[in-house]
């Protein structure tokens, strides 16, 4: 039945993003901006909703208060496709830093053209860095909220930190509040992984970093902070009356945190 119901939501994912990329279209181009974005808004509502019913995982999110009204940086864990769409509903006005290359892709890049994103070439990190901020400063005045991984890539649940310096950066030069989202959609929605494993995904929202700090004191704190986090919710996905199978990297996290997990299976 996994085998089943993970085939039934891949497919039911792709087509539900095709049909309403082509039944939306010709009032997503007229709409000004701003209320353009109910498009991808239920496209990720509706997307999320499949998942639910077909692969039989349920998300929960904890904490939304703590978004700022204004401009912000969101940071969220970086495990899955899942984190990139699975906040679009709650974020009012999302910006995101993405590949160049993506803009180039027929109705895609047109609909990203739309919302008014950030590509940047990665060719050269400094001066994608440096573009990112420009950008980024003149985006913000129109209170829009930046969402960036700040590990950059994604990383399998319990894997050891590797928070890079971009964050850093755009928090000391955007002097905006920055807040923190742990997860382990991992576990469920696993990176490069065919199979989708039921379950609820929990993902916190957590209180607002306020401008000011040092850049040491700032990435010392969203590291330690997401990190706890991020280790509440897998103790409590592995402690749960059914457990997702545990990648190894999760397996030894919990081991660190002293977490006994003989009745889990571990994933491929």
């Amino acid at each position: 039945m996994l085998i089943v119901r993970s085939l039934a939501f891949n497919v039911a994912f792709y087509l539900n993003l095709i049909v309403q990329m082509i039944v939306w279209t010709p009032l997503y181009f007229v709409l000004p901006r701003k209320k353009a974005w109910f498009v991808p808004k239920v496209w990720a509502a509706s997307s999320l909703w499949l998942h639910k019913v077909l692969a039989g995982a349920h998300a929960e999110f904890l904490g939304l208060e703590n978004l700022p009204d204004g401009p912000c940086i969101v940071a969220p864990k970086h495990q899955s496709f899942w984190d990139t769409i699975a906040f679009l509903p709650y974020i009012p006005d999302a910006l995101y830093i993405l590949k160049r290359e993506l803009m180039w892709i027929p109705l895609f890049g047109w609909y990203v053209a739309k919302m008014r994103m950030i590509p940047i070439d990665r060719g050269s990190r400094s001066k994608a860095l440096r573009q990112a901020v420009k950008i980024a400063r003149e985006r913000l005045k129109d209170n829009r909220q930046l969402i960036i991984y700040p590990e950059g890539t994604r990383r399998a649940p319990g894997a050891e930190p590797a928070y890079k310096y971009g964050i850093v950066e755009l928090y000391k030069q955007l002097n905006v509040p920055v807040v923190p989202v742990a997860h382990v959609a991992g576990l469920h929605w696993p990176r490069r992984k065919f199979l989708r494993y039921p379950g609820t995904i929990r993902a916190r929202f957590l209180p607002a970093i306020e401008p000011g700090l040092s850049r040491e004191a700032f990435q010392e704190r969203l590291i330690r902070e997401t990190e706890a986090a991020c280790d509440a919710l897998l103790v409590e996905a592995a402690k749960g009356p059914n457990p997702p199978p545990l990648p190894e990297t999760a397996r030894r996290r919990l081991a660190e945190l002293g977490v006994k997990t003989e009745g889990a299976l571990t994933k491929d």
